[in-house]
């Protein structure tokens, strides 16, 4: 299916691998101009050179911190300079440590806001005079765990929920202009779920990351956890004309993991 999407420009947060990744090669390899950001320029070259072997669409890099309110204004504007105009944005950021409740510290609410909401906040005010110039659409990469709360993550149950309320609000007062909608991911195949596997190994509650890769599987009625780019993929038509009905919704990407009616 032609997307509709060639020669249009994106900016992916968080992009240097994970989900960010796969979301922004899904739209290069629709002939998008993406933008990939992280932290790490070392880590962005690489992944820029991987990308340029399987896209049809250019491949551009800024490094910067999604928490810092300067870093955000700078990201936004080298990727108008350089793919002149942003129709499209993706927003993603790396998830909250594994905790229960009582672990945590107020630094670590303030930390993770700043990460998971305020990321938002900053990227779609410094985008939305360029999205509004043509039909823009905002993406977000979230949680299942704004839908079902995942034991010892209490920061993430908590913390992305208000990015949903965003998401929703924003489709109402940006529309018709700007679509915005979620996307809510369940376990896939990146260095997040091995994060959290050692971090359940080193605690003694499970032996092995193969046992703890079951254990996320266990519960999913196709017996196994995502790819990452089958959620890249619906990242990318949702930020095409194909979709273009499509706003304010959250569209769970779990293998049919979630016990939720809704």
């Amino acid at each position: 299916m032609d997307l509709g999407l060639e020669n249009n420009s994106a900016l992916v947060l968080a992009s240097s691998s994970g989900l960010g990744k796969a979301s922004a090669e899904a739209l290069a390899k629709e002939g998008v101009n993406v933008t990939i950001n992280g932290r790490d320029i070392e880590k962005l070259k690489k992944t820029k050179k991987e990308l340029n072997g399987s896209t049809n669409g250019e491949i551009n890099i800024v490094a910067g911190d999604i928490t810092k309110k300067e870093d955000i204004s700078k990201i936004v504007e080298k990727t108008v300079k350089e793919q002149n105009g942003l129709d499209h944005l993706v927003t993603c950021a790396g998830g909250p440590p594994s905790k229960q409740f009582l672990e945590t510290e107020d630094e670590d609410w303030y930390e993770n806001f700043d990460l998971l909401v305020m990321s938002v906040v900053r990227v779609v005010r410094e985008s939305m005079e360029y999205l509004k110039e043509g039909q823009g659409t905002i993406v977000n990469i979230t949680s299942m765990s704004v839908k079902e709360a995942v034991p010892n993550l209490v920061l993430s149950n908590s913390v992305r929920m208000s990015v949903i309320g965003l998401m929703k609000t924003l489709s109402k007062e940006l529309g018709p202009d700007i679509r915005a909608n979620s996307v809510l991911p369940g376990p896939h195949k990146t260095g997040r779920i091995k994060e959290l596997i050692e971090v359940e190994v080193k605690k003694g509650n499970i032996d092995s990351y193969d046992e703890g890769l079951q254990a996320w599987k266990e519960d999913i009625p196709l017996d196994r956890i995502g790819k990452p780019e089958e959620l890249g993929d619906l990242v990318a038509f949702l930020s095409s004309p194909r979709s273009s009905f499509i706003n304010g919704v959250a569209i769970p990407v779990d293998g049919g993991g979630s016990s939720s009616n809704l």
